[in-house]
């Protein structure tokens, strides 16, 4: 059993997001380890000292001055410097005190934005699986609804590259964990030790298999997420213009500000009646979309990672998936097809391209399906992924784990 030291803000399993992802790191952990848990809690969210009774929890309130909108916060996370600063502290009067750690891990905050405590502690530390700073494609930039706070994620090349408390947290890591491989080009300007592929993000079960074999009338695709810009709903909607031949549906699952952009494109082309708009559902009501789906499309051209590619691939369906961040490493080329966005005009098209070749050999479908469950098996859960982190721990040790 290895004493870890875990240092992750915002650990809630009722939250979404980083805050969920640092409750399944501690808790799961925490199932085989010794783990000692610092973290932060939110205004008005639950404590994690109660809901970890396994962890030494050491937690600290966000700063009431701290202004928070909801998403200014969740991306800029002004009230980092503070946990950073109350962390360093804890670490080196304990440290004093003569606590030892084998291992130090930094899961959260994913983005590569913020320095950890651990480069401070002389303490061997891993940090990730890490991600983020994944800019827009050219050619999409004229379509760009994002508010203006995150066009800062352009700062991130240049503060890697300026900022030397960053950039020494990267340098001195035993391993950096990527949630793909465009991690490891952002970061290959610094002097990594270690570099690991690995999502930041896992399933906790496999569903049993769905019986898709009779050819469905009609071929049912899904999209799960929030419908922004950069998810490619609008595209998806372009490409079923192209589909009026075909018997197909898209169901899209979910809201967002780009939402009635989308539902007027669908009037326009005249294809409302083949796009239906669910909005934000229930959990169980969203594995219901995933078991009546024939095909899973999410076409995200700026996702870092995201755990809808690892529901779908549980749920045994074909992928449709942009080529490039997260869903790309998700995926292998035998259940998904990975398509380039280049422009939307051309998106759209290959989108389509992509659809009409599955719609068409239902054969095919099946096949992709059966090896897009195999692959969540293989690669996609929780169990695994704290396995391979151990892998990662032992290495960076030089030696197996306590």
């Amino acid at each position: 059993m290895a004493r870890i030291l875990l240092v992750a803000p915002g650990v809630d399993r009722r939250d979404v997001g980083e805050a969920w992802v640092g409750f399944q790191w501690a808790s799961r952990l925490a199932e085989r380890h010794d783990v000692t848990l610092l973290t932060h809690r939110k205004r008005g969210r639950a404590s994690a000292v109660d809901q970890l009774p396994g962890v030494e929890v050491v937690e600290w309130d966000e700063p009431r001055l701290i202004a928070r909108p909801e998403r200014f916060s969740s991306l800029l996370k002004p009230w980092y410097p503070y946990f950073h600063h109350r962390c360093v502290g804890w670490i080196r009067d304990a440290l004093a005190m003569g606590r030892t750690f084998d291992i130090g891990h930094q899961p959260t905050p994913v983005a590569m934005r913020y320095p950890s405590p651990l480069a401070r502690s002389g303490i061997p530390f891993v940090i990730g699986p890490v991600g983020g700073s994944l800019g827009t494609p050219p050619g999409f930039r004229d379509e760009e609804t994002a508010p203006w706070y995150v066009g800062l994620r352009g700062l991130d090349g240049w503060r890697m590259r300026r900022d030397p408390l960053l950039r020494r947290t990267y340098e001195r890591a035993g391993a950096v964990c990527g949630i793909a491989s465009y991690v490891g080009d952002f970061l290959s300007d610094v002097a990594l030790r270690r570099f690991v592929v690995m999502s930041e993000t896992g399933l906790e079960s496999v569903p049993d298999p769905v019986d898709r074999s009779p050819d469905p009338d009609p071929v049912r695709l899904l999209f799960v997420g929030r419908v922004i810009r950069t998810k490619g709903v609008r595209d998806a909607v372009r490409a079923m213009g192209c589909l009026t031949d075909l018997p197909v549906v898209l169901d899209v699952v979910g809201d967002g500000f780009d939402r009635a952009a989308c539902e007027e494109l669908a009037r326009e082309i005249g294809v409302a009646d083949a796009v239906v708009f669910h909005g934000q559902r229930p959990r169980v009501e969203v594995d219901e979309f995933y078991r009546r789906a024939d095909v899973f499309v999410f076409p995200s051209y700026r996702e870092p990672g995201g755990n809808a590619p690892f529901e779908a691939l549980s749920w045994g369906l074909p992928l449709i998936v942009a080529d490039r961040g997260g869903p790309a490493s998700a995926v292998s080329r035998a259940c998904a097809t990975l398509v380039t966005p280049q422009d939307p005009d051309q998106f759209a098209a290959a989108i389509a391209d992509a659809v009409r070749a599955l719609v068409t050999d239902p054969e095919r479908r099946l096949s992709m399906g059966r090896a897009a469950r195999d692959r969540a098996l293989d690669v996609g859960t929780w169990e695994q992924r704290v396995r391979a982190m151990e892998q990662v721990y032992a290495e960076v040790l030089g030696r197996p784990l306590p």
